[in-house]
């Protein structure tokens, strides 16, 4: 049985993605594809992958529940343990070029039962981050309505009827979060019909992201109380809460700001020079995004009390505060801002994360993991509709109902499980497959490999030991699935 479980197939060029990855693809199309991406380019998209959902959304609920203003040090190590892993994303992307990742690398290198493990981790990732950044759109969207335009919104209808208080679910005074459901559903009808992203379109919201972040810096930097720093690094009050443990707490959360990167590693199929400019646009978005979260961070924490930026919109909130305690700053404009590039960045990453999720479930159903359903194409849309749909569904429920925290943490350990998997993946193949060619190659794999695969297992550690439950009820279910089902239906089972 264990060498059934290990065994591996012939990576295959697939239609889903894994953090950011664009979806469109054929076989036909990335047996073709041409070398034209520099050094440069492979930065840019980098910057352009990671800047989004964790710098408008979890910024503030790391540093009020856990690191205050030594978010910024949360942010370094978090990118440390990035850049690990990608550098292992680079050695497998350029020996393997396909469209697939994590679960593909896998499946080729480590074996079925690995493969599935890190689907189902990519499953929890995905799903849990469109549901996470729906909850950061709808306290912007209502931000937006009340204080900007003045239009009433029922705080009971804008916030989840549970919270979680370090220990248990506690119910509160809400009812459902319904413009999260909305944004949901309405995303969802457009990938069930096929309307994907322009790279145009695209081109401008990622734009509309930087100029409102370089705004942000440039304004709100000149408002900086010194004051706000103190203490850095504040007493620790519990498991998790402050101290140098919350630091390594909030490095996990903010994990999630990094999600994007691997983008790069994708690219590696159209690198003019993969061997050079692989590591040079993993390493090198991630020093740039990284200066750009800390520098947000500082002025974020540096205008306002770390302890009132819990909210589902901590750019916002922070102007707000700013506003309200020194009335001499005048920027109602700049929190617009903020709101509008929100609203619109934030929508962008929700149409990735639901459109890259059925492709997940049509690729193992594909392989013969999943029910035959997963894999069904809409004969109009040419899209997997029923996955979709049943995407569509979880995802609004868990916006509607799941408080911010939870979700953002179980995205970042879902996130982590796989980053841990790649970095152990190409230890094992340099032992255990010497003879693969690899354009790029990890320096000194025996110890950057090990190295990442400890930070993400140790970040990951962070948050299993508090949701720790959760995370083992849904790798049992998945368990379930993979021996009720994905065992005995797999294609390579049945082709033996």
């Amino acid at each position: 049985m264990l060498q059934t479980l290990m065994r591996v197939k012939p990576v295959e060029p697939a239609p889903h993605v894994d953090a950011g990855e664009p979806v469109e693809g054929s076989l036909q199309g990335e047996a073709t594809l041409k070398r034209t991406l520099t050094a440069r380019h492979l930065v840019l998209l980098g910057v352009g992958a990671v800047i989004g959902a964790g710098i408008f959304v979890l910024t503030g609920q790391a540093a009020a529940n856990h690191a205050g203003p030594a978010i910024m040090l949360s942010f370094v190590l978090a990118g440390l343990a990035c850049a690990f892993a990608g550098l292992c994303y680079a050695e497998f992307a350029a020996m393997m070029p396909v469209s697939g990742s994590a679960y593909s690398y896998s499946y080729a290198t480590l074996g079925e039962y690995v493969a599935w493990f890190i689907g189902w981790c990519l499953v929890l990732e995905y799903l849990f981050a469109s549901s996470t950044v729906a909850v950061g759109w709808s306290g912007y969207l209502v931000s937006f309505l009340t204080t900007t335009l003045g239009l009433p919104f029922p705080a009971e209808l804008a916030s989840a009827p549970i919270t979680w208080d370090g220990a248990a679910f506690v119910r509160t005074e809400g009812i459902i979060n319904l413009p999260a459901i909305l944004i949901v559903a309405a995303v969802s009808g457009l990938c069930y019909v096929g309307i994907t992203q322009s790279a145009f379109v695209n081109g401008i919201i990622v734009a509309i992201k930087v100029v409102v972040i370089a705004a942000f810096l440039g304004f709100a930097a000149q408002y900086i109380d010194p004051a706000n720093f103190t203490p850095f690094i504040p007493e620790n009050e519990g498991p998790g809460r402050f101290g140098m443990e919350g630091v390594f707490r909030a490095a996990t959360i903010v994990f999630f700001a990094y999600i994007g990167f691997d983008a790069v590693s994708t690219a590696a199929g159209e690198a003019k020079n993969p061997q050079r400019d692989m590591p040079i646009g993993i390493l090198g978005s991630l020093v740039v995004c990284t200066v750009v979260y800390i520098a947000v961070c500082a002025v974020l924490v540096g205008i306002a009390p770390y302890t009132e930026l819990g909210t589902a919109k901590p750019v916002a909130t922070a102007l707000e505060l700013l506003m309200r305690d020194n009335p001499a700053a005048n920027l109602g404009w700049l929190k617009t801002a903020v709101e509008i590039g929100a609203i619109a960045g934030l929508s962008s990453v929700i149409l990735v994360m639901l459109m890259a999720q059925p492709r997940i479930f049509y690729s193992m159903s594909r392989d013969g993991l999943l029910p035959k359903l997963f894999g069904r194409v809409h004969p109009k849309h040419q899209t997997p509709h029923v996955g979709t749909i049943i995407v569509g569904v979880v995802a609004c429920l868990l916006a509607g109902f799941m408080p911010l925290n939870v979700l953002g943490e179980l995205v970042s350990m879902g996130t982590l499980i796989a980053f841990a998997t790649v970095c152990l993946g190409v230890f094992v193949l340099r032992y255990t497959r010497p003879d693969l060619q690899r354009p790029f190659r990890v320096p000194a794999f025996w110890l950057v490999c090990p190295l990442g695969l400890v930070a993400c297992l140790f970040l990951f550690l962070q948050s299993f030991m508090e949701h720790w439950l959760i995370f083992v009820l849904w790798t049992l279910v998945g368990q379930v699935i993979y021996f009720g089902y994905g065992y005995r239906n797999s294609k390579l089972n049945k082709a033996r």
